[in-house]
């Protein structure tokens, strides 16, 4: 009997302290994560048209828009308005890819757009995440480029 309260005990202890690395990775990972966010007065959809049209109308170039709601629905299910738009220039993006070619994950640049208490929000990674994640030496004028894109994008879909 003891034995057995033992290895609960045990069992008890390591479960906790799984649980206590799991949440500190967690924590540690969006800390180290850095987006740019910023709110739009629109729907989610009148927001996400809006930047559709700014990129379409600027040098990048649109690769896609993805209304994860309507995908959901598609499914059976209910997700509040969220939608991705990925873009890029590769004028930015080669450089980056060929001091790190991993960094090729999470290019094209995307913002998302979603709907949270009411507010309809946008987001993306910030360049310097990028830059870190990746530890990229270098290609600091594409990165402050990539910067001022998202932040003029961002600002263009959210004007009244």
């Amino acid at each position: 009997m003891q034995s057995l309260r033992n290895q609960s005990t045990q069992k008890a202890i390591f479960a906790g302290l799984a649980l206590i690395f799991a949440t500190s990775f967690a924590v540690m990972t969006m800390a180290a994560e850095r987006w740019i966010t910023k709110t739009s007065p629109h729907s989610v959809e009148v927001t996400a048209d809006r930047l559709v049209a700014a990129i379409e109308n600027g040098p990048p170039t649109l690769f896609a828009r993805i209304d994860h709601a309507a995908g959901a629905k598609s499914a059976g299910l209910e997700l509040t308005p969220s939608t991705v738009v990925l873009f890029g220039n590769p004028k930015l993006g080669t450089p980056i890819m060929q001091a790190a070619p991993k960094a090729a994950l999470d290019l094209p640049m995307r913002i998302l757009i979603w709907s949270q208490d009411g507010q309809t929000m946008m987001g993306a990674l910030s360049p310097q995440a990028l830059k870190d994640r990746y530890s990229i030496q270098g290609a600091d004028k594409q990165f402050e480029v990539m910067n001022g894109a998202i932040n003029g994008l961002m600002e263009a879909a959210a004007k009244p």
